[in-house]
């Protein structure tokens, strides 16, 4: 859908704004924009980027088709605008930091250079895909972090908000996931997918029993069985056992048994006892059922004998922090550096073209991010960007470049990446990530600060405009 009509995908200002730019003869203004978010998600102490190659996809062929002009035209917008959009085509240059990249609050982590129609027009369209999936991949990160070497499945789609479950399902594999039962994002991002049977599934047949059996006869190499339609210990576990036994003649074994309601931890625990009376000792156990990362851990901590966790609702819709607060502000026009004042300072932006340098330990784990103006080359100290007493050294560490070019006019500069090369990347970076980050309760604050000359350059327009 978004690709059908990715021009009028955005705010009504956006497109005001535009016209108002090309009827004041100012299309050929230039701009630079930043995005970035003010808060880490869910009291935690990172983010996971996710969504660049979802909007680079977009964007590569962002275009305004006969049927939008047509319907801008019912909504006022005049003639020589209109005429405008339809060769309208992009020509900025982008940078971004990599998908599945580890970030923090406050850093720039897209900036997008060209024309100031072309520049703010893709504003809403970046924003909505960059903060929710953003913000799912986070969610997912923390699940899979507290989940280990087990495996963590995606099972929201039912529960999203309407096609962002499709986003969703591809954010939690960049997060970290191990697969989903998402078939339609399987399709479009080469997801691994799977799933069992529903409660109605068994309901449909005269008993538990052939329904189980049923399942496996056509099933047999990936036979998973719910088990608490009706009694989860005397009836459904029993009767999973069964047919194991049958499985176990004809060649076959029972992947797994799924549960999906009450006391999990007590429940697998003893479903754990009666497969392994049985010898089954290798048919897992996997659960749902309002799963979330504290859950998760507190089944852990039970010593609960879970295998898979299947996560839904609190996932893909990011229940207790549903919202990113990425946002996308002007630093420069025509080239000259330019800021939003507020009277929170914390809300007050960083002006001009900026980069963004990350630090390591001599480990190689991270160990701060500068924000630099972007003719800026090694630096000294980098300062808190409201407390300029307080200073990090970075003189003498290894570093990187996290904004890296990936359009230029208009033009992609390399392959858009998947789901899977995020996934792995994610990974990677999170090794490099202390512990002291992740947790969940008080995490550390990641040094990020900005360049003694940036500083400057702020601190001098707002005098200016205090005058």
């Amino acid at each position: 859908m978004l690709k059908n009509y990715p021009g009028i995908y955005t705010d009504f200002y956006e497109l005001t704004m535009a016209q108002g730019y090309f009827l004041s003869g100012r299309k050929q203004d230039t701009a630079c924009f930043d995005y970035f978010f003010r808060k880490l998600p869910f009291k935690g102490g990172y983010t996971v980027f996710a969504g660049l190659g979802d909007l680079l996809d977009i964007l590569k062929n962002y275009t305004f088709g006969n049927e939008e002009i047509e319907y801008l035209r019912t909504q006022g917008f005049k003639d020589e605008f209109l005429n405008y959009l339809r060769s309208f085509r992009l020509s900025c240059n982008i940078h971004s930091v990599k998908e599945g990249e580890i970030v923090f609050n406050n850093t720039p982590l897209v900036r997008v250079q060209g024309n100031i129609i072309e520049t703010q027009i893709i504003e809403t369209l970046l924003l909505n895909i960059l903060n929710f999936e953003s913000l799912i991949a986070t969610k997912a990160s923390r699940l899979k972090q507290v989940a280990g070497e087990k495996a963590v499945l995606d099972f929201g789609l039912r529960r999203s908000q309407g096609f962002g479950g499709i986003q969703a399902s591809k954010a939690s594999i960049i997060g970290g996931l191990n697969g989903s039962s998402n078939v339609y994002a399987g399709l479009e991002y080469g997801l691994d997918v799977s799933g069992t049977m529903a409660h109605s599934w068994v309901q449909s047949f005269s008993d538990e029993l052939t329904a189980f059996q049923t399942y496996a006869r056509h099933f047999p190499e990936n036979t998973i069985l719910l088990v608490d339609t009706y009694d989860t210990l005397k009836q459904g576990v029993p009767n999973a056992i069964k047919v194991a036994k049958e499985l176990k003649e004809k060649g076959a074994s029972l992947k797994a048994i799924r549960l999906d309601s009450g006391d999990l931890a007590y429940l697998s625990k003893k479903a754990r006892k009666l497969l392994d009376d049985e010898g089954f000792h290798d048919v897992k156990i996997a659960v749902s059922n309002q799963l979330d990362e504290y859950l998760i851990k507190s089944l852990l901590d039970q010593k609960a004998p879970i295998d898979i966790f299947g996560v839904g609702t609190k996932l893909v819709t990011a229940y207790d922090d549903p919202a990113l607060d990425g946002v996308y502000k002007l630093s420069s026009i025509n080239k000259e550096p330019t800021l939003k004042i507020s009277e929170n300072v914390e809300k007050i932006t960083l002006p001009d073209v900026k980069k963004v340098t990350r630090y390591y330990n001599k480990d190689g784990s991270f160990y701060a991010d500068g924000i630099s103006l972007e003719h800026e080359e090694s630096l000294q100290t980098i300062e808190h960007p409201h407390f300029p007493i307080k200073k990090t050294k970075v003189q003498g560490f290894k570093s990187s470049t996290l904004l890296q070019a990936v359009m230029i006019d208009g033009k992609l500069t390399s392959t858009i990446p998947n789901a899977h090369e995020s996934a792995e990347y994610c990974r990677e970076q999170l090794k490099k990530l202390n512990p002291e980050y992740k947790r969940f309760d008080n995490p550390h604050v990641y040094k990020v600060g900005i360049s003694k000359e940036l500083k400057e350059v702020r601190d001098r327009i707002i005098q200016s405009n205090s005058n």
